[in-house]
């Protein structure tokens, strides 16, 4: 073997050893993550300390903080980490290619069924975030909360607006209105089933949602 040889064995190897390394540090993130959104939907992100987190995670306290660097480099990893779950959990299911009135009442029961079984422990991740900061001065961490939240509102307003191209909701339906009444069923559904233990929350949020749909135009066998 020569030395040209040796170099680039040495090479691999070190790349691997990397690559390696890197992985690992990826999993330990993750873990920490999955970790960090489930404290924050029940004590909230200001809830969010490396030692906290440590007594439930496989890395120690000074590993998390060498992941994060900082408390608001966590909480706003956390927001991110916690808007990926949303999204599997919501938005993907509930997609069948065409923005329109089937996919948005998928995606109002996908929601309802993301907040009733748990996804996060203490119920919807970002209205639990939204009510923590929502008096608080422009930050970060505030701003990718709201970011998120006008995200979703923007996302509903495109399904709504793809049923009134396609015939499915009145030609003047007001979406923006559609939007926030939807909004409000849903956030009241996951504040009663949380705090007010409402066994009957969700199916009145469904049956708010149908109704103020079918108001609009929709038809009610499409709502089933």
């Amino acid at each position: 073997m020569n030395g040209r040889t040796l170099v680039l064995v040495s090479t691999v190897e070190v790349v691997e050893h990397a690559d390696g390394r890197r992985a690992r540090g990826e999993r330990s993130r993750r873990a920490v993550l999955d970790h960090a959104v489930q404290v924050a939907s029940v004590l909230g992100l200001d809830g969010l300390t490396f030692g906290t987190l440590a007594a439930g995670s496989p890395v120690n306290k000074s590993g998390i903080a060498g992941l994060f660097g900082s408390k608001e480099g966590l909480q706003l990893a956390a927001v991110a980490r916690a808007r990926d779950v949303f999204r599997e959990a919501v938005v993907l299911p509930a997609r069948d290619g065409d923005p329109g009135l089937a996919t948005l009442w998928r995606t109002v029961r996908a929601w309802l069924g993301y907040s009733r079984s748990r996804v996060f422990e203490g119920g919807c991740f970002f209205r639990a975030a939204a009510t923590e900061l929502d008096a608080r001065s422009p930050g970060p961490v505030r701003d990718a909360v709201v970011t998120a939240l006008r995200d979703w509102d923007a996302y509903l307003g495109q399904l709504a607006r793809g049923a009134v191209a396609r015939g499915e909701l009145d030609d003047g339906a007001d979406v923006d209105q559609l939007v926030f009444t939807i909004d409000a069923a849903l956030d009241r559904a996951d504040l009663a089933s949380v705090l007010l233990d409402d066994a009957d929350a969700y199916d009145r949020a469904e049956a708010a949602v149908r109704a103020v749909l079918v108001a609009a135009g929709a038809s009610g066998a499409a709502l089933r």
